[in-house]
């Protein structure tokens, strides 16, 4: 028997880095596993290595949600879990970010997130136990860096948004949970992107000095927040919504 036996958990951004080892994790403790995506190659190769089903998901088109939520049901009966992961993070200070810039990370970060909690609320309504929303925000939405100034707004913005919906769920008694885990840096291909930008520095250095913003002295693993996002889908955190929990070794109060 595992923790999540009777679930049906729709994944997105599942095909690599958090989001693949979120899935992994509920898998294993028994979610059925529908894994969204927009990169149709990774996805693919990511079900088939953990046995899941797979939909494209435009996470910002409210026609590309109502698909995946529809195919997930047409597949498992129920909808139950819904773990936000999908996002970017592109550099940029309050200078130098492009409006370019600033909508695709609002178009992503936070009306994706609204969207996917919007269009998928009447099916975790109506799943038959109770259900749970976790979205993935970041550290820096709890301790903003100078230079991400979109991506701290739209996360900072979801987790707003996210207990707006707590409260919500809660007070007119639908069985939804709503909670935000908050990665630091975590060892995913976002955080290799940002390792490649400056091909002079050895990237040794450059992971330094993001381990460095950490006082456990390192980066994360995808597989120690997918823990904690399992924690928070399963009935293990019956009584926790509106939380916020880091995975960032201390980084958001660091002095």
């Amino acid at each position: 028997m595992g923790v999540m036996d009777g679930h049906v958990a729709l994944v997105t951004g599942a095909a690599g880095g958090i989001g693949a080892a979120a899935a992994a994790a509920l898998g294993a403790a028994g979610a059925e596993l529908m894994l969204a995506d927009l990169d149709a190659g990774r996805l693919a190769g990511t079900a088939a290595a953990l046995g899941a089903a797979h939909v494209m998901l435009d996470v910002t088109s409210r026609a590309s949600w109502e698909a995946a939520v529809e195919a997930t049901i047409a597949r498992f009966g129920r909808l139950s879990v819904l773990v936000n992961n999908a996002g970017i993070s592109e550099p940029g200070d309050i200078e130098s970010v492009t409006d370019d810039s600033w909508s695709r990370h609002i178009a992503v970060n936070l009306t994706g997130v609204m969207l996917g909690m919007q269009v998928a609320a009447p099916a975790l309504r109506a799943a038959g136990l109770p259900a749970a929303i976790v979205n993935v925000a970041s550290m820096l939405s709890l301790r903003p860096g100078a230079p991400f100034a979109a991506y701290c707004a739209s996360k900072a913005g979801m987790v707003a948004l996210s207990q707006a919906a707590a409260l919500h769920f809660a007070r007119s008694g639908a069985a939804i949970r709503v909670n935000t885990v908050h990665p630091g840096a975590i060892l995913t291909p976002m955080l290799e992107r940002y390792l490649d930008m400056n091909p002079d520095q050895p990237r040794e250095e450059v992971l330094a000095g993001f381990a460095a913003n950490h006082p456990m002295g390192r980066v994360g693993e995808a597989g120690e927040v997918a823990q904690a996002i399992l924690f928070l889908a399963s009935p293990l955190a019956s009584f926790t919504t509106g939380a916020m929990l880091p995975v960032d070794g201390a980084g958001h109060i660091r002095d």
